[in-house]
């Protein structure tokens, strides 16, 4: 697995998961809560200190990859699902761990969503192993490494929230950890988000792509979803 465990930038990592024509934004969540365009923080409900200043890093990230992008910076609501309304015309993704907060933005004539998702480099903790894994993944987790294990059911939850995400974008329907069977290829680092059912537009035996890394203590993965392919 050497090869997936790139030593360099956050930032650089997430660049590598996307194709060229998604922009990448990065921000550190903590400090004062500033970048914020007008609207932006109006869906949140009395937010911790801070909550404030990750919802403000990611609204930075999210500006500055639209800069990337070459598209006026507009603001990204705050939808009553708290997931980001992203301006007309573009799709996009932000996430966040303690440490480091990133946004993806693309077009929507060229992606139909993006899917992002960050979490710290650290074991699953195993009580919550049966409750995101499926028999299937637990089965894979089995015959790993026993050291690394832990590991890799964490890129296993975050590869769910990763496609999760994505098709939220598309579906605006709340589904569970069992609504993916996640294969993860230790050696490309990529992975296959596999729909177990109907969610519409996506029929069971749907398969999403996805890449991942590891590096700077985080774990991330993304994906990016061609319009021509969201609904295959």
């Amino acid at each position: 697995m050497a090869d997936i465990f790139a030593e360099d930038t956050i930032e650089a990592i997430a660049r590598d998961l996307f194709p060229e024509d998604v922009a990448v934004g990065f921000a550190f969540p903590w400090g004062a809560p500033e970048g914020m365009l007008p609207g932006e923080p109006s869906g949140l409900v009395r937010p911790t200190q801070k909550r404030l200043a990750e919802f403000a890093a990611g609204r930075r990230a999210a500006h500055q990859a639209m800069e990337r992008l070459g598209v006026p910076v507009r603001a990204v609501a705050h939808g009553l699902d708290r997931a980001p309304v992203w301006p007309r015309g573009l799709v996009g993704g932000i996430s966040h761990t303690d440490t480091h907060c990133l946004a993806v933005v693309a077009q929507d004539t060229d992606y139909a969503a993006l899917g992002l998702d960050l979490e710290a480099d650290e074991d699953l903790p195993r009580d919550l192993i049966e409750v995101v894994c499926t028999p299937a993944e637990r089965g894979w987790l089995s015959v790993q490494p026993h050291e690394v294990r832990g590991r890799l059911a964490r890129l296993i939850f975050s590869a769910k929230e990763c496609a999760y995400k994505a098709q939220f974008g598309l579906t605006r329907q709340l589904i569970g950890f069992e609504a993916f069977e996640i294969t993860p290829d230790l050696e490309t680092g990529q992975f296959e988000a596999t729909f177990t059912q109907d969610v519409l537009p996506f029929t069971r035996g749907a398969c999403l792509h996805g890449q991942f890394a590891f590096g700077g203590g985080i774990i991330l993965t993304g994906m990016a979803l061609p319009g021509k392919d969201a609904a295959r």
